[in-house]
């Protein structure tokens, strides 16, 4: 019988599963895994575990590894890859060993969740507790295999499109380890397997309902009004759900959609991914649906309006998913200037800053913009003061000085300086006080899933599946969608420059830019060059303000190669012990 360490017993110690006592742990602190067909909250420790391998669970600020951010921290592992440390060896964009390890968990699981009594005394509650877990069970795995793919998949040194080894049950010997890497399209048919499978088992919604009559369709045959509460109520939120599920595989249709994995630019590939996205959107009312303030999603009246009660979704039109809201004030102590007793840790690239077009929504570099070099911040897109600290800069009251004669918040200053002329607004609360002195926290949240996210995501396969202005099975189309959003941040109406663009290629373009600005240091900069398979060695820039002189340069060069970096590496130490397939260039 195989004897299993209590992993994660204090994890498992905050979960109380229905009906059951809290856990207390043997003498020696093992038991056998028998234990689990007696106490649901061990049993179900092995589904929380792989909860925690998420890798949204925190921001990564990633960032770092592109031309949008360098860092001051000079040991910091994004930057050591960017400037040439990344390899097969060396890769903190691994999630191979977590995601395996999440699925790991979750195939145990899945061998076990129909015998556990999970509310022995309650028959519709325990079939209905099967159900919901079971249900994670499977979103949740085929959420990790799509991290699988999108970090590890790639072209192999045999030539062809390799995902990674198909783990569907648990695994016990070596030998059962030793699975080759399938191919793509395999990897990509088990992801969307699971997460079908998942939207057999679960609500499209958590909540609790006050009648029969509110249950969900597919629900019907359940009798009891409060058995359906306890398990499917408010006390799952956050939880995994079918709406969850359905964000997943948008995510994964646009994966594969994308140009590192869709080589021949199959166009039904785009139009699933606007169709599993659009079954989203449309759930929300289509673009009319964009949060007004789902670009400061992380503002004080935003934190405080996340909060889910029951049959209230008033945060769903901009979170779609998220972390428990947490108090705490990391990250102004990691990324406020110095002056304001920060690290100054993440600085943003002039390479971003000259992303964001002018008030009138024109690019700096049109003629049309009305830009001036000797006022680069005047007249800009709304976005940029809100998500950047630049020269002039108002933060909790105090102007901020990122010139040479800036004192502290002068670049390179001190340690803690700025090493690009920028920091980072994005994501802080400026309530904070970081002062240790004095210290104050404010309340955050994590987000796994914003429906921002979804309607770039749906823009970006609109317009390649059927062009700017097309729809193909769809009420909106890809201009319609970003003229909202440009609109929502405040570019000049009418958007002149917008209506200028009538084909495919500008409009990527301009869709791409989009993206970099309103997903910036969200963690998706990094997967996007590689996805669309952009030039990964655009220099990190930077500005040096003396007076009214501007002087631009190269801060970091990126050391990537073209050639083979749009893809991540497996392991080495995978490839040697099961003989893999490594992706082509990182042997």
């Amino acid at each position: 019988m195989r004897l299993y360490k209590i992993f994660s017993l204090l994890l498992v110690l905050t979960i109380v599963a229905p009906g059951c006592d809290l856990l207390e742990p043997e003498n020696d602190n093992h038991s056998t895994f028998d234990r689990v067909y007696q106490e649901p909250a061990f049993a179900e420790g092995l589904l929380i575990r792989a909860y925690t391998y998420i890798p949204t669970n925190d921001y990564s600020y990633d960032e770092v590894a592109t031309d949008d951010a360098v860092s001051n921290n000079k040991l910091n592992s994004f930057m050591r890859m960017a400037t040439g440390e990344w390899s097969a060896l060396y890769n903190p964009q691994s999630l191979w060993n977590d995601c395996n390890q999440a699925i790991l968990y979750i195939n145990e699981f899945l061998g076990v969740v129909d015998d556990i009594p999970w509310k022995s005394t309650h028959p519709e509650q325990n079939s209905l507790f099967i159900r919901r877990l079971k249900g994670e069970a499977y979103a949740l795995r085929g959420m990790f295999k799509y991290f699988l793919l999108r970090n590890h998949g790639g072209v192999g040194t045999n030539g062809e499109l390799l995902g990674t080894p198909i783990y569907n049950d648990f695994l016990q010997t070596a030998e059962d380890f030793s699975k080759p890497r399938a191919s793509f399209a395999e990897s990509l048919s088990s992801a969307y397997a699971d997460l079908a499978e998942a939207l057999k088992y679960l609500p499209l919604d958590y909540g609790n309902v006050s009648s029969l009559t509110g249950l969900p369709a597919e629900f019907s045959d359940v009798t009891n009004v409060d058995n359906y509460n306890i398990v499917m109520g408010d006390f799952s939120q956050q939880r995994m759900s079918g709406r969850h599920a359905k964000a997943i595989r948008a995510r994964l249709a646009l994966l594969a959609a994308s140009p590192a994995f869709n080589p021949t630019n199959n166009l039904t590939l785009w139009e699933d991914a606007a169709k599993f996205t659009a079954e989203l959107l449309d759930d929300i009312g289509g673009v009319s649906g964009l949060d007004a303030k789902g670009h400061i999603f992380y503002l004080k009246a935003q934190v405080e309006n996340a909060y889910l009660t029951s049959g209230d979704k008033k945060d769903l039109n901009e979170i779609l998913w998220r972390r428990p809201i947490y108090t705490n004030r990391t990250r102004e102590v990691d990324n406020f200037p110095p002056s304001l007793y920060g690290n100054g840790s993440i600085n943003p690239t002039q390479n971003l800053v000259d992303a964001f077009p002018m008030a009138n929504g024109y690019p700096i570099t049109d003629e049309n913009s009305t830009y001036d070099p000797e006022k680069p911040y005047s007249n800009r897109d709304p976005r940029l003061s809100l998500y950047i600290v630049y020269n002039g800069s108002k933060m909790k009251g105090a102007t901020i000085l990122t010139g040479v004669e800036g004192g502290d918040n002068g670049i390179d200053a001190v340690q803690t300086s700025t090493r690009t002329g920028y920091y980072l607004r994005k994501l802080l609360r400026e309530e904070v006080n970081a002062n240790p002195a004095s210290p104050s926290d404010q309340e955050h949240f994590n987000t796994h899933i914003r429906y921002t996210e979804l309607f770039l995501n749906y823009a970006e396969a609109a317009n390649e599946a059927w062009g700017p202005t097309g729809k193909g099975d769809q009420t909106y189309s890809a201009k319609e969608v970003i003229a909202a959003i440009r609109k929502r941040a405040g570019i000049t109406q009418p958007d002149n420059y917008l209506a200028s663009i009538s084909d495919k290629e500008q409009m990527r373009s301009l869709i791409r830019n989009e993206r970099r600005l309103e997903l910036c240091f969200e963690g998706f900069r990094f997967w996007d060059l590689r996805r669309w398979k952009e030039d990964l060695t655009v220099p990190a820039k930077g500005v040096r303000i003396e007076g009214s002189n501007f002087t631009y340069f190269t801060v970091e060069e990126r050391a990537y190669d073209n050639e083979y970096m749009h893809y991540g590496p497996i392991p080495d130490k995978e490839v040697l012990k099961f003989n893999l397939v490594q992706n082509k260039g990182w042997n």
